[in-house]
């Protein structure tokens, strides 16, 4: 029996004939047609390609220097020993695009993994590690050439940032696509250490795509704006080259300038077009876009040139959609929307994955069913926005090692949950009469919308990092489409000092293309209460009105709350025209929740989809779980969807790096890896896909801060054939996951 690659390579090589003998009768007067000439995807703008042919650490100052894994940095600069920091700029006002891309690809790498020799940096993964484990890479740096390109709709304001790398070692005769959309509200590289570092190991070209997120930061002060490239420019001298300004005149932005000094846009969260919707639709393009570039490179002039044949086609060129978090909502939604069949197999690591319903399945664990389910990101947010930091104080969630006061060095903040839990219980949103009574109503709350007790321990370092302030206020903004000048529920962004919205310094806002993640957590701005009790403070810092003490900004979380479910959440009324917030408010929010949503229905393509039994940040009860009981409702016998949950796994990676983390959790990368060299098996030479399962893993365990060093018996592999006690099923219509 062929498989796919023999398939693909018989159509490719009947491709490429077909170009050069029409070629060739073209040349000496024959009747044959006009061949077929290579063609942008519409909409895309190729800013063309560089050569980036480092085959060992070097000066990664320039192009000359990098390459397309590690940005010449190779294993050792990725990770280095001072981990906190980037390799510096020559110049830090005036970094220039080469050093930019350098330490995008070490901030972004970083981000989604544990640098940590003990945690399996260079031992279980990293760019020395090779597809099947082993250390024979060196410093892994990958030589090739490097696409970019723009996609817009022609507003000039949708601006999605694509590159292609084709690696040097990339087979004509097996021709192979990773496409990878960035996690989070990344940039264009945030795939890198994820989709990029596989597929280039296995010699294909790589897809990277910010569908429509990325660190678009824009100045209102001084209106500046991010390049493409990551440069810095005024709104004018960028010009095409812009990569976000918000959708202001400069009166109306003069105005606001006074009104609130020193803030900033960030594309995902102000760019009024809620690029979430058209994140499947914008990873397809990135997979076209990659074909494209391929036959740029690789097929013959037609018509005695410049014109670049057909020689590759979605048909003969193998084709993975694989990310993780918002990257793996992405190729999920690429899969349901992907009409022209131009992905072959999906890879969704710890996807944010929202069904559009919740009727006609469930979720049980253990043969008992899930009473919260499917909620949307939204929902579940604008809940932990809430309760998360009272809950954190609860005795099951405490993370002594860890704790909420010392975690991030934020003054305070133990005192600060305390108050939140007290005002809760003054609106009667928990009940007791003691902190400890109301921590763990709070907690209680939390389970009962969805939470299971292996995220307690996870609420602490979530709220002190204020991932549920942040999502709130960024997905609210989106979601709605406001303007950044609409300060939706009195909050805004800026960079602090003191506590308070300062100017952003120079070399901070120069350099943070690399730095940023393109959130409002602090690098390089932070989320601003602007109606806080004696002047606008960062977040945590925030005084409610209503309150009169300092409880994170309480009242623009009861706010965004408000904004989801249409009615006050303390009095339980409904939202109308003179209400804070408003119906229509609430409204466009909603509306924008809808435009997001997945169907379901993956087209029958092959899909492994991986989560971490402890992720607190997108619960898989309403994501992981959720979605594989409603794509079974939706294909039924005919879903060729596995689902991996693995114990003692949580969402950032990077967190293991830490006292107490170390010693409780493993590393969630391991499984993609392993599921990105599943997947390429299934559709190489048809071996099957593991079946959905739960991995039980074995944590480090020792003290925390000095964990011994992890080793591969403590991930094991995904099992062809799991014991009836770790595979996942169906009961009826609901999954059903071992306990």
């Amino acid at each position: 029996m062929k498989n796919k690659f023999d398939t693909r390579a018989m159509t490719m090589v009947a491709a490429a004939v077909a170009v050069l003998s029409a070629t060739a009768l073209s040349g000496c007067g024959g009747s044959s047609a006009e061949p077929e000439v290579n063609t942008l995807p519409t909409g895309v703008t190729d800013l063309g390609s560089k050569a980036y042919r480092a085959t060992t650490i070097g000066a990664a100052n320039t192009a000359a220097g990098q390459d397309l894994l590690t940005a010449g940095l190779g294993k050792s600069g990725i990770a280095s020993t001072a981990a906190a920091t980037l390799t510096a700029f020559v110049d830090p006002a005036n970094p220039t695009a080469d050093e930019l891309r350098r330490n995008a690809f070490q901030s972004n790498y970083r981000g989604l993994v544990d640098n940590t020799v003990n945690g399996g940096y260079g031992v279980l993964y990293g760019p020395n590690i090779d597809l099947a484990g082993k250390d024979t890479l060196g410093e892994g740096l990958v030589p090739g050439l490097e696409y970019v390109g723009v996609l817009d709709d022609g507003t000039g304001r949708k601006r999605v940032t694509m590159a292609v790398q084709i690696p040097d070692k990339f087979d004509v005769n097996a021709p192979c696509i990773v496409v990878g959309p960035s996690s989070g509200s990344r940039g264009v590289y945030g795939a890198i250490g994820s989709a990029g570092d596989w597929g280039l190991k296995r010699g294909c070209a790589v897809a990277l795509t910010d569908a429509g997120k990325g660190m678009g930061l824009y100045d209102l002060g001084d209106d500046t704006v991010h390049r493409i490239d990551g440069t810095r420019a005024t709104r004018t001298l960028a010009g095409n080259l812009s990569h976000f300004a918000a959708n202001v005149t400069d009166t109306v932005r003069s105005a606001f300038n006074t009104a609130f000094p020193n803030r900033v846009a960030l594309k995902h969260a102000h760019s009024q077009m809620n690029p979430e919707k058209d994140w499947g639709n914008d990873t397809l393009t990135a997979v076209s876009y990659a074909v494209y570039a391929l036959n740029q490179q690789y097929a013959p002039t037609v018509s005695g040139g410049p014109a670049k044949g057909v020689r590759f086609t979605p048909a003969n060129t193998l084709v993975i959609a694989g990310s993780v978090s918002n990257g793996g909502a992405a190729v999920l939604r690429a899969a349901e929307q992907d009409t022209k069949g131009l992905i072959d197999g999906v890879v969704a690591g710890e996807p944010s994955a929202q069904p559009s319903s919740t009727s006609g399945y469930g979720v049980q664990v253990g043969g008992v069913a899930v009473a919260s389910y499917g909620k949307s990101i939204m929902d579940y947010f604008t809940i932990a926005n809430l309760y998360q930091p009272c809950a954190a104080l609860a005795p099951s969630a405490a993370l002594t090692e860890v704790s909420i006061y010392n975690y991030i060095g934020l003054t305070g903040q133990t005192a600060t949950a305390t108050n939140r839990c007290t005002q809760l219980a003054a609106k009667g949103l928990v009940t007791g009469s003691t902190t400890a009574l109301q921590a763990a109503d709070a907690l209680a709350k939390m389970r009962a919308a969805g939470w299971t007790s292996d995220n307690d321990t996870m609420h602490n370092a979530h709220f002190a990092l204020g991932n549920a302030v942040i999502i709130s206020m960024m997905y609210t903004n989106a979601y709605g489409k406001f303007s950044v000048t609409d300060n939706v529920c009195g909050m805004s962004a800026a960079a602090v000092a003191a506590g308070a919205p300062a100017a952003m310094a120079g070399n901070v806002k120069a350099a943070s293309f690399a730095t940023g993640n393109g959130t409002v957590n602090g690098t390089p701005a932070t989320v601003i209460y602007n109606d806080s009790v004696g002047g606008a403070k960062a977040w945590n810092l925030g005084v409610s009105p209503s309150s009169g003490v300092a409880d994170f900004a309480l009242d623009a979380a009861l706010c965004q709350r408000a904004l989801f479910t249409g009615v006050d959440t303390v009095t339980g009324t409904a939202l109308t025209a003179s209400t804070v917030p408003t119906k229509a408010q609430s409204d466009a929010v909603k509306a924008g929740v809808a435009e997001v949503l997945l169907n379901g229905n993956l087209r029958n393509k092959p899909t492994l989809m991986l989560a971490g039994r402890s992720d607190a940040l997108l619960p898989i009860n309403h994501s992981e779980r959720a979605y594989t009981a409603y794509n079974r409702m939706v294909e039924g016998a005919t879903s060729q969807l596995s689902y991996i949950e693995v114990t003692n796994a949580q969402h950032f990676d990077s967190f293991n790096a830490f006292s107490g983390f170390d010693t409780r959790f493993v590393p969630l990368h391991t499984y993609f890896v392993h599921a990105m060299n599943a997947m390429y098996a299934n559709l190489k030479s048809g071996t099957a896909l593991p079946p959905s399962q739960v991995v039980r893993t074995t944590v480090r365990g020792g003290t925390p801060g000095a964990a011994p060093a992890i080793s591969a018996a403590n991930v094991p592999g995904l099992s062809a054939s799991p014991a009836a006690a770790d595979r996942i099923g169906f009961s009826g219509t609901s999954v059903n996951v071992p306990n």
